[in-house]
């Protein structure tokens, strides 16, 4: 306990999911949050988007653990909007430590209209830079920014969207994009003391990855799916006797980044992938 003790973070896409799951366990650790989640269903998503309620569930979740909680309803493509909230929420907890542009989208299928592209892109990639950019004139020297990649940004190869979309296509592309983002910030800030990483899941148990479009995408032999029969293919696809990874996998891993236990951890590609790229390396294949 008190990894963080004292630090403030702030979350994106931190209504529920990884977003809430990262605030928890950074608020048990000591940690004061600003969450800051949209709250508002994007047109090309088919799966139900979260909504206020979720975002005040996630500050009572942080509160019960004695910390403070500064929520925000903010659309990460509105950099305008995005500055004023976190200018605010600043001002009201007095620093900022730790930045995690967790936001993100995933809308899969081959029926997703060509929006679904260009949205994915625009939250997953263009937010993200705008939350980090945003926050920077906020960050000191010991600072730490977390960005949430994917096992599709580190995938070799892509066939465009395939059976997955346009919205997979944008989605493998702006985690591609993060990646290398990562890469060159982490270079530029430095020498100012400010440390960044980036984290690569594979799927996880959010609503995010358990939907009938994401069924319907890795089980395109069925009809109709069930999230058993896609099972089957999540376990087939990883090296470790798993189908998803719990949030929590995924949020120990960011109290690791966030804390001064990574101090002089800056540029890594932290894959929490159950063995998966590893195996496709070796010759499996997912089609």
């Amino acid at each position: 306990m008190g990894r963080v003790e004292g630090k403030v973070v702030m979350i994106t896409g931190a209504a529920r999911g990884l977003g809430r799951s990262h605030a928890v366990r950074l608020a048990e650790e000591g940690a004061d949050v600003i969450a800051i989640d949209v709250c508002e269903q994007p047109s090309a998503v088919e799966y139900a988007s979260s909504t206020p309620s979720d975002l005040s569930e996630t500050a009572r979740l942080i509160e019960k653990s004695g910390r403070k909680a500064v929520t925000k309803q903010v659309d990460v493509r509105d950099r305008i909007g995005l500055k004023q909230a976190i200018d605010e929420a600043v001002a009201e907890l007095g620093r900022l430590d730790v930045v995690i542009p967790n936001a993100g989208i995933s809308p899969l299928g081959v029926d997703r209209p060509l929006s679904a592209f260009t949205d994915t892109v625009d939250i997953n990639l263009v937010g993200a830079m705008n939350t980090v950019h945003a926050a920077l004139p906020h960050l000191e020297s010991g600072a730490s920014i977390i960005l949430m990649g994917s096992v599709a940004g580190l995938m070799p190869r892509s066939d465009g969207g395939g059976a997955s979309g346009p919205g997979g296509a944008g989605y493998s592309f702006s985690k591609k994009m993060l990646d290398e983002y990562a890469n060159w910030l982490s270079v530029q800030l430095a020498p100012g003391g400010t440390r960044v990483n980036i984290v690569h899941p594979t799927n996880c148990a959010t609503e995010m990855f358990q939907n009938s479009a994401v069924y319907r995408t890795f089980r395109p032999d069925l009809e109709d799916p069930t999230p058993e029969d896609a099972e089957v293919t999540f376990k087939a696809i990883h090296g470790m006797p798993m189908a998803y990874l719990e949030p929590v996998d995924v949020s120990h891993a960011i109290v690791y980044l966030a804390s001064e236990e990574s101090r002089y951890v800056t540029g890594l590609q932290l894959k929490i992938d159950g063995g998966m790229l590893n195996k496709f390396a070796a010759g499996f294949s997912f089609g």
